[in-house]
């Protein structure tokens, strides 16, 4: 990304492909290898065109054919070939020869770099839009260690060529931004996309690592990918990396539960609990082949204007170390999010859900978009192997428990509820812990913030000691009386 000055004004202007592929190339500290597997050597064929590659490709080669392949990097235990775990071994393997091949004492300042990518292109069917892993190991400091870069891309667009085409401006944005944009990662996530259009390509998964990254978040990174339309959902796992979803749920019966977690309470672990039991007693389902997800939306994390990206960091790190897999989303509907987990597997799906968003998913105003209205929504919903757990709350007024027996919805939506509910598609959670239904995030969250006694008591074990250890949520010491 290139800045201009105009008046008093900064204005942004991308760099053209080729500008950047020169950049590199005019660079004579810059040197390494490129190694593209499956989708030809299109990111390369950017460097030899820009002209002066002499000076920055030490190698360039694809190693098609499987056997090759196999004889060089090594046989995946899954005998498959478009995988991070293979794209790790390609730029191992590339960079161990160029720290084997080139002499340091003729090369004391150069910065090597190895580029990789292994890639599916669209199928002749053109029912498989293809998918890939590309990524970039290198080295700022001839005596600093190696840096990674590695994401997990989608194609969307249905011609071969054209793909082929995105890959290589993608793989020219990645090298440049390694090496001039490394100080800036949110930044350096949204070159990505430079002289792309965002309906050609979706990176649904990013991790940074090395020793220029050390401080670099990858949630953070996750979240940036969401937030710019990058991809629609992005997911992490209890040890703050991110994960690819297609990865964890291919095949898997999916829970879900959907929360502020602002922060993560008793009430959210116990529905976590209860309606784990019910899903696992389903006849269908195994906890060995069931994925169990803690899903925020965008529209969640918008709630007060401008997301608050250190807020999201709280909310993440407390349902990290409970051991979740955390999922952030651009599905404000429930049924775009069981249409999105529908693409990975057709088991069995469940959804946790207090009071409050059951109604909402009965309300007609969230689907005057659609053409068919609520009725398309629910016909998306419920077609798949779906049941919905509703855990219950308790009116404080009245001291009476709401629960599907005595859910009041608008008159119109009177059949349309009881439809689902006889199907046995609606299911209470009962046996809950009745102690603790008066507990509510955003009530914990104002006592975390005013330096109120007794929030502690509202939270799962050793969540209080870590706000307060790591001052999340706001919160101080000193506002405690």
């Amino acid at each position: 990304m290139a800045i201009t000055l105009k008046g008093d004004q900064k204005i942004s202007t991308v760099l053209p492909t080729k500008s950047k592929a020169l950049k590199i190339n005019l660079n004579a500290h810059i040197y390494g290898t490129f190694a593209e597997i499956g989708a030809g050597q299109e990111t390369v064929r950017n460097f030899f065109r820009a002209g002066g590659a002499s000076g920055t490709i030490a190698k360039a080669m694809s190693a098609y054919d499987k056997d090759f392949s196999d004889a060089i990097y090594g046989i995946e235990d899954d005998g498959r070939y478009v995988t991070e775990a293979r794209l790790k071994k390609m730029l191992k393997h590339e960079m161990d020869l160029i720290e084997e091949r080139l002499d340091r004492q003729k090369h004391p300042d150069k910065l090597f770099f190895s580029y990789a990518n292994t890639v599916a292109t669209i199928n002749f069917t053109k029912k498989f839009k293809g998918h890939g892993w590309v990524g970039i190991r290198f080295q700022l400091d001839p005596l600093e260690d190696y840096n990674e870069i590695v994401l997990h891309l989608r194609f969307k667009e249905t011609d071969a060529r054209l793909q082929q085409e995105t890959l290589g401006i993608l793989g020219v944005n990645l090298v440049y931004g390694a090496f001039y944009m490394n100080d800036n990662p949110k930044e350096l996530v949204k070159s990505f996309y430079d002289n792309i259009d965002h309906d050609k390509l979706e990176i649904d998964m990013i991790n940074f690592s090395g020793p220029r990254f050390m401080y670099v978040d990858n949630r953070l990174m996750s979240l940036q990918l969401v937030k710019n339309g990058m991809t629609n959902a992005v997911m992490f796992g209890p040890d703050g990396n991110n994960l690819l979803p297609a990865q964890v749920l291919y095949k898997k019966n999916i829970l879900a539960l959907r929360g502020s977690f602002r922060p993560v309470t008793k009430v959210n672990m116990d529905m976590f609990e209860r309606s784990k039991d019910l899903f696992f007693a389903e006849n269908k389902v195994s906890p060995e082949k069931t994925q169990v997800i803690f899903e925020i939306t965008l529209s969640n994390l918008r709630a007060e204007g401008e997301i608050n990206e250190r807020d999201f960091l709280d909310r993440a790190e407390l349902l990290c170390s409970l051991g979740q897999n955390v999922m952030i989303t651009n599905f404000q509907e429930y049924f775009k999010l069981v249409e999105y987990f529908s693409e990975f597997t057709k088991e069995r799906m469940g959804l946790a859900m207090g009071v409050y968003n059951l109604i909402q998913i009965f309300d007609e105003k969230y689907y005057r978009h659609l053409s068919g209205g609520i009725l398309e929504a629910f016909g998306k919903l419920f077609f798949k192997d779906l049941k919905v757990y509703m855990y219950p709350y308790k009116d404080e007024e009245s001291g009476e428990f709401i629960t599907s027996e005595n859910l009041k919805v608008h008159p119109r939506m009177k059949e349309l509820y009881k439809f689902f509910k006889t199907n046995g598609r609606l299911v209470d959670i009962k046996d809950v812990n009745t102690d603790i239904l008066h507990i509510f995030s955003r009530t914990v969250l104002k006592m975390i913030k005013d330096g109120e006694p007794g929030w502690e008591d509202m939270l799962p074990e050793g969540v209080s000691e870590m706000i307060k250890n790591n001052r999340l949520f706001g919160f101080s010491r000193r506002k405690v009386q």
